[in-house]
């Protein structure tokens, strides 16, 4: 199960300043995950507000048809209308986002939204540090929703997902730090690790103990195009990353997210947890999109295939 704000995304070939046509499809972290774990066989609910507008209904028809749980996504009856993101290709791989989100119906969440997602028979609840950066209700859905799960023994996965333009760093820490004790699996690129800590300025291995010194059972580092390491109390595992065409690095780390639940899921071991995590990275940077290129369960081998191989 997830929730978070989902909105429209419109898509341009090249600089917006210029004119020209806009493709329209629909992004939010969350629901990229969502949309990534229903692909690869998983039963998965979001949750969360849409405007009770045109881009609302194409959000829920979306996941929908995606084969995501929407009993638990409400339509905002206030006026509030669902967030609109543009994305605009500058350079190479070099993505612009601009975001149309103050006021929207997702930012409003509260836990009064979320909470009766969180069925009995939920086993992970996944969790980013966007929501909470949202409006003050939504960041006490996710305390309530983390504190719930916790209590329930379900597993709880933070993807701390850091957004710049949404709030400062010092406003992540205020926000992230009740959260890691409610936390069994922590996510974060080398650069948001230290948001999650009492203080910046230390190296990742201090980093690391200081996370698992506070209950994680897991911490997994995403490095890029040079893969990613899982730590544990037991210790560290290393993945590269599979090497591909990259044409869009937006949505990668959502895929990796993706990829790493469906393996927990699936009661795998850690490397082949981040073997299924990098493969699902993988495909989404080297398609267009946030989720688009996600692959199917079916899908998963083809990156074993030898370069111009036919699959039929």
């Amino acid at each position: 199960m997830t929730f978070g704000e989902t909105m429209a995304a419109l898509r341009a070939p090249g600089a917006l300043r210029l004119g020209g046509t806009l493709g329209l499809s629909v992004a939010g972290a969350e629901s990229n995950v969502a949309i990534g774990l229903a692909r690869l066989g998983h039963r998965v609910r979001w949750a969360g507000r849409v405007g009770a507008d045109e881009l609302g209904a194409l959000v829920l028809r979306t996941l929908r048809a995606e084969g995501v749980d929407i009993d638990h996504a409400g339509t905002d009856d206030t006026g509030r209308p669902t967030g609109l993101l543009l994305t605009e290709l500058r350079l190479g791989t070099l993505t612009r986002v601009s975001y149309y989100r103050a006021g929207s119906a997702g930012s409003a969440v509260t836990p009064a939204d979320v909470l009766p997602a969180l069925a009995p028979e939920t086993r992970v609840l996944h969790l980013t540090g966007i929501t909470p950066a949202l409006s003050p209700s939504a960041a006490e859905a996710v305390l309530a929703a983390a504190t719930a799960a916790r209590d329930a023994g379900v597993t709880v996965c933070l993807d701390v997902n850091y957004r710049s333009r949404l709030w400062t760093a010092d406003r992540a820490r205020t926000a992230l730090r009740p959260l890691l004790a409610r936390t069994d699996l922590l996510i974060a690129s080398e650069d948001e690790l230290p948001l999650v800590l009492e203080r910046s300025g230390v190296d990742e291995p201090e980093a690391v103990r200081s996370v698992l010194a506070e209950g994680v059972g897991e911490v997994v580092v995403k490095r890029g195009a040079r893969g990613a390491t899982t730590f544990t109390a037991e210790g560290a595992t290393d993945r590269a990353a599979i090497q591909v065409g990259a044409v869009d690095l937006v949505g990668a780390g959502d895929a990796f997210v993706a990829g790493y639940l469906s393996g927990l899921l699936d009661g795998a071991d850690i490397p082949a947890r981040l073997h299924r995590a990098v493969t699902t990275a993988a495909f989404t940077v080297a398609t267009r999109g946030d989720w688009e290129g996600l692959p199917t369960r079916d899908e998963l081998g083809l990156l074993d295939q030898p370069d111009g191989t036919t699959i039929r």
